[in-house]
């Protein structure tokens, strides 16, 4: 519900539910209960996972992220840092790591093989290719236009420069003298 729409009962319930995942959270390891083999993991871990699997944790970030929610910010906080205690920085940052630099890797080596590919095709499509450009564009004859004689015009330049074509086209003009 938006908090326009919340009675006060609802307010005192997200309030107090909150508090007790807090205070499940805030429960101290106690190393004598947990005798467990290395890599085991602890009570406070199973919490997290519980908290994980019901959903908690995605409630958690709406509440953080959302503007309207800011109310709650400070419980969240809270539970955010007793979620991250016996947790190293160290550790977290390393955590990540390993499975980023194995997948940076993967996506290196894809990235590298579709390079390769491509430089073979360039490869190919230039060895197809002709190495020299032919500067033959066409010759065209222009009907009804009278060229020496009774033949027609054969026009030699492409069909962009026919709208300028004049007889004189190529001839040096007649220099006249200054005086």
């Amino acid at each position: 519900q938006d908090w326009e729409q919340r009675q006060e009962e609802d307010t005192l319930l997200i309030e107090r539910i909150l508090l007790l995942v807090r205070n499940v959270l805030h429960v101290p390891p106690d190393p004598t209960d947990e005798k467990g083999v290395d890599g085991d993991a602890s009570v406070h871990d199973r919490v997290l996972w519980a908290l994980h699997i019901s959903g908690m944790d995605d409630l958690l970030k709406f509440l953080a992220s959302c503007p309207a929610e800011q109310q709650w910010a400070l419980h969240v906080l809270e539970i955010i840092s007793l979620m991250f205690r016996d947790q190293s920085p160290e550790e977290l940052a390393a955590l990540g790591q390993g499975q980023a630099a194995a997948e940076h890797q993967e996506d290196t080596r894809e990235l590298e093989a579709l390079r390769q590919r491509e430089l073979a095709e360039r490869r190919g499509r230039a060895l197809q290719r002709p190495s020299r450009h032919s500067r033959f564009g066409g010759s065209y004859v222009l009907q009804g236009l009278k060229a020496i004689g009774d033949r027609d015009v054969v026009f030699h330049k492409g069909l962009h420069n026919l709208k300028s074509y004049s007889h004189d086209l190529g001839k040096q003009p007649r220099r006249v003298p200054r005086r």
